[in-house]
């Protein structure tokens, strides 16, 4: 799949399924491998709110869902940032098969930013996620920080903690460029906040 074309489009109610199919694959793959970055499984409910206002995108190809990710307009992670400059991911994740979407992925998210007029990537990890981190720091978005927040919807349910450190990284992109300065080398993760 790596050099497979894709079709991205926005995910509705009717794509709930395939939503929770690549991110509940990205959730077990990270499990596997001890990192908590996500609950064990998604539920419905705590996707179908992004699915409703139109912010949650599905990657497909050859009729299978193999990724998806969702882009904000704002963040109560970034609240000492409002500036209504950016545009906030959430939920990148790429089915295995996959591999090298990840970043094809986040230039789409930056592409739909810039032409949102707004000039910043930003988004989040929790920080004992340190593969992850590494891979956006080597994929050009800066770290701006660490913040404690309110534990998702299922890190509570599975024995996380109420509160949970993240990592958050901001990429600027403008008109000018061509996309988030990315890794040639396929290195991917399961996933991300």
């Amino acid at each position: 799949m790596t050099s497979a074309a894709y079709d991205l489009r926005v995910a509705d109610a009717d794509d709930v399924a395939a939503v929770l199919g690549v991110l509940d694959e990205a959730a077990a793959w990270l499990w596997s491998r001890g990192i908590r970055q996500w609950p064990q499984y998604f539920e419905p409910q705590w996707v179908l709110p992004r699915l409703d206002a139109g912010e949650t995108w599905l990657a497909w190809s050859c009729g299978e869902a193999v990724g998806t990710f969702t882009l904000q307009w704002d963040d109560a992670a970034w609240s000492d940032h409002r500036d209504d400059d950016a545009g906030y991911v959430h939920r990148l994740a790429v089915r295995r098969s996959a591999g090298g979407l990840g970043r094809k992925l986040l230039d789409d998210a930056a592409a739909m930013v810039r032409d949102a007029g707004r000039h910043f990537v930003r988004l989040d990890c929790v920080t004992a996620n340190e593969t992850l981190r590494a891979y956006y720091t080597g994929l050009g978005f800066e770290p701006r920080g660490e913040i404690v927040i309110h534990g998702a919807a299922g890190q509570r349910l599975v024995g996380g903690a109420a509160e949970v450190t993240i990592s958050r990284f901001e990429l600027r992109v403008s008109a000018a460029e061509a996309g988030p300065r990315v890794l040639d080398d396929g290195a991917e993760v399961g996933g991300a906040e």
